[in-house]
C-alpha cells in the first residue's frame, strides 16, 4: 500500500507508515530466533525456563512424532490446551511439516467442540490429559484417530505443588495403553532433535480458529502465514524503542485466541522475548507470577485489569519493570486507565481487532499521544474506512459512525467451507466487521456498537 491517512500523523517517531514486509513465516522465525539468542529464555512455565535453543530442538522432535504418526502437509492437528510449553511446540511443529493447526477453547461445550473438529477434518488431536474423560468421548463423535496426551507436570518444576500452591492437587491424568493414544513426552523422547525442513509456504493456511463472528454460528478463520507473520511484524514495529532478545511479556491471554497466540507468543519469537505463561489468569495467580518474573511487557484485558487493581495484594506489588501495558478484548473504560496511571505512570496501549484480523487492526500509538477511550490508529500498512451500515457502499467522514473496514496484509484467507460467510464479510479485499466506530480528526478510531 502506498497512501497517506489522516492517522499517519499520530503515529509515534520511528514509526514507519508502510512497511517492506519479510517474507518469513513463523517456522523460519523460531530458527533464526534460536540461532541469534540460543540461551534466551523462551518460555517461562511454573518457574521452569526453556531456553530457545531448546525450543527449537523440541519443536523439530515434535515434528518428527507427527510425521511419524501420520501427519502430512495440509493436514489439520487439533489442539485442547491452556497456556502450557506443549502449546507452543505443538503448534510450531504443526506449521514446520506444512500442517495446519486449529486451537480449541477447552471449556467450550462439546456441541461446538464435536462440530468444530469435525468441520476442520482433524485426525490428530493435542490435548490436556486432565481432560481424558471428555477427550476420549470426543474420538468417537468425530474423526480423530490419534490422541496426544500432554500433562502439566511434564514441565513443572519440582516440588510444584509447594512453590504453586494454586494449582489442583491432581496434576496427572493416567493414560492407559491404547491404540491411538500417545504421551507427549514418550513421543517425543523417540525422535532425534536433527532440523526439519521447513514446509510451511508463505500463502498456505498456518492456523484455523474458531469465531462466533457477526451471526454467532460457529466459523473457523483460515489465517495464513503471511497473515500472521505480517501482523507480528506490525506490531514489532509499533514499539521500535522495545529491545530484541530484552524484553518479557505475561502471555495471559489464551492461545487458543488469536490475540495471544499472534500478540503474545508469535510476537515473542519474532522478537527474541520471553514468554511467561500463565495457564490460570486469575488476580491472585497474575499476581505471584508478576512478583516472580518481572515481565517488561503486561497484556490484559479490562477485566483482568479490573481484578488486579481491586486485590489487596496489588498496590504492594513491584511494577518497577514493566514498559507498557497493553488492553485487548474490549476498550479499557477511562476511569481505570486514570486508576492504573496513578499506581504505574507508563504507556497504556488500547488494541483492536478480531481474529479475521490477524487479529490486530489498530492500536494506541506507543510513545505517541494516547487518548483514553479510543483503540488508537490503523496499525502500517493498514487501511481502514467506515461505511453507511446500511449499504456498505458510502464512505463516511470523521466523526460520523459506522461499520468499520479493514484493509491490509493481515485479513484471513476466508471462512473454513463457508463461501457464502466469506463473500459476505470479504468485498474487494476489504473486510467489514459488523462492528460500529468513528474515526476523528486525528485518525483514532472509538468503537460504539456492534452493527
Amino acid at each position: 500500500m502506498d497512501f497517506q491517512r489522516s492517522w499517519h500523523k499520530s503515529y509515534a517517531p520511528d514509526v514507519p507508515k508502510e512497511l517492506d514486509f519479510e517474507k518469513i513465516t513463523l517456522p523460519e522465525v523460531l530458527t533464526r530466533t534460536a540461532g541469534g539468542f540460543p540461551d534466551r529464555t523462551a518460555l517461562i512455565f511454573m518457574e521452569k525456563k526453556i531456553l530457545y535453543r531448546e525450543l527449537e530442538s523440541l519443536v523439530n522432535r515434535f515434528a518428527r512424532a507427527l510425521t511419524q504418526i501420520g501427519v502430512k502437509p495440509g493436514d489439520t492437528v487439533a489442539m485442547i490446551l491452556p497456556n502450557m510449553p506443549q502449546t507452543v511446540i505443538a503448534d510450531y511443529a504443526a506449521m514446520r511439516i506444512g500442517a495446519v493447526a486449529a486451537m480449541y477453547d477447552p471449556l467450550s461445550k462439546e456441541s461446538d467442540l464435536i462440530a468444530q473438529i469435525n468441520d476442520s477434518d482433524s485426525r490428530v488431536l493435542v490435548a490436556l490429559d486432565l481432560l481424558y474423560p471428555r477427550v476420549m468421548d470426543l474420538k468417537a463423535k468425530t474423526g480423530i484417530e490419534n490422541i496426544i496426551f500432554c500433562h502439566i507436570s511434564d514441565y513443572l518444576p519440582f516440588p510444584s505443588n509447594k512453590l504453586l500452591p494454586w494449582l489442583s492437587r491432581t496434576l496427572h491424568w493416567k493414560i492407559g495403553r491404547e491404540k491411538g493414544v500417545y504421551e507427549f513426552l514418550p513421543l517425543l523422547g523417540g525422535h532425534p532433535d536433527t532440523p526439519v525442513e521447513n514446509a510451511a509456504r508463505w500463502e498456505d493456511v498456518a492456523a484455523l480458529l474458531y469465531t462466533g463472528g457477526k451471526t454467532g454460528a460457529s466459523k473457523g478463520v483460515m489465517l495464513t502465514h503471511a497473515n500472521l507473520s505480517c501482523n507480528v511484524q506490525q506490531l514489532r514495529a509499533w514499539a521500535p524503542d522495545l529491545h530484541d532478545g530484552r524484553e518479557s511479556v505475561l502471555a495471559v491471554f489464551p492461545f487458543f485466541r488469536a490475540a495471544g497466540w499472534t500478540g503474545i507468543q508469535n510476537l515473542c519469537i519474532f522478537a527474541g522475548w520471553t514468554d511467561i505463561l500463565v495457564p490460570k489468569p486469575e488476580p491472585n495467580v497474575v499476581l505471584e507470577i508478576m512478583g516472580k518474573c518481572r515481565p517488561t511487557i503486561l497484556p490484559g484485558a479490562p477485566a483482568i485489569y479490573a481484578g488486579l487493581l481491586a486485590h489487596k495484594k496489588f498496590r504492594g506489588t513491584s511494577l518497577s519493570s514493566v514498559k507498557g501495558l497493553i488492553v485487548g478484548a474490549a476498550p479499557l473504560p477511562v476511569e481505570v486507565v486514570t486508576k492504573i496511571k496513578a499506581v504505574k505512570d507508563g504507556p497504556v496501549i488500547n488494541l483492536y481487532g478480531l481474529t479475521e484480523l490477524s487479529p490486530v487492526g489498530t492500536a494506541i500509538p506507543w510513545g505517541g499521544t494516547e487518548k483514553p477511550g479510543t483503540v488508537g490508529v490503523p496499525l502500517p500498512g493498514t487501511d481502514l474506512k467506515i461505511v453507511d451500515a446500511e449499504t456498505g457502499t458510502r464512505e463516511l467522514p470523521a466523526g460520523e459512525a459506522g461499520e468499520i473496514c479493514f484493509k491490509g496484509p493481515q485479513v484471513m484467507k476466508g471462512y473454513h467451507k463457508k463461501p457464502r460467510e466469506t463473500e459476505a464479510v470479504l468485498r474487494n479485499g476489504w473486510l467489514y466487521t459488523g462492528d460500529i466506530g468513528f474515526l476523528d480528526e486525528d485518525g483514532y478510531l472509538t468503537l460504539v456498537d456492534k452493527k
